[in-house]
């Protein structure tokens, strides 16, 4: 399992980034954050029981894909960003779907952080609260 994740990812990465031609900070950032995001995901799942991927809180290898897809459609979305970039001769474009992925890792970061019981200023609390209402409220829909 180790091996063949390790491997998938490997892929991945290398793939975008030679399709990427001008990958820069904010594509740096974006990747640290999504691995910084799914490292804490797991943590929170093995050793805390807290995910709110699954039911019961516990780690569960259809969440991990799942997560694993949506980061795999963000890094599209980057390459595609970048490809507009070199059509429009801009430098613009992939830069600002980077830094917007990256603050919706930031995010879940900071929930996975909490979930960890670190405590969190107030206001970022805040955010995330009314971050999940939403969520939930498009799920019921």
């Amino acid at each position: 399992m180790k091996v063949k994740f390790c491997s998938i990812v490997g892929v991945i990465g290398s793939s975008v980034m030679a399709f990427v031609d001008r990958g820069g900070t904010a594509l740096e950032t974006l990747v640290i954050f999504m691995v910084i995001d799914y490292i804490t995901g797991i943590s929170v799942a093995v050793f805390f029981g807290r995910s709110r991927k699954t039911r019961k809180g516990a780690l569960k290898s259809e969440a991990g894909w799942r997560g694993l897809c949506k980061k795999g459609m963000i890094l599209g979305f980057v390459l595609i960003g970048n490809r507009l970039d070199i059509l429009l001769d801009t430098n613009y474009v992939m830069n600002t779907i980077c830094i917007g992925y990256a603050m919706n890792e930031l995010i879940s970061i900071m929930e996975n952080a909490g979930l960890m019981g670190i405590p969190l200023p107030a206001m970022i609390q805040g955010i995330i609260e009314v971050l999940l209402d939403e969520d939930s409220k498009k799920k019921t829909k």
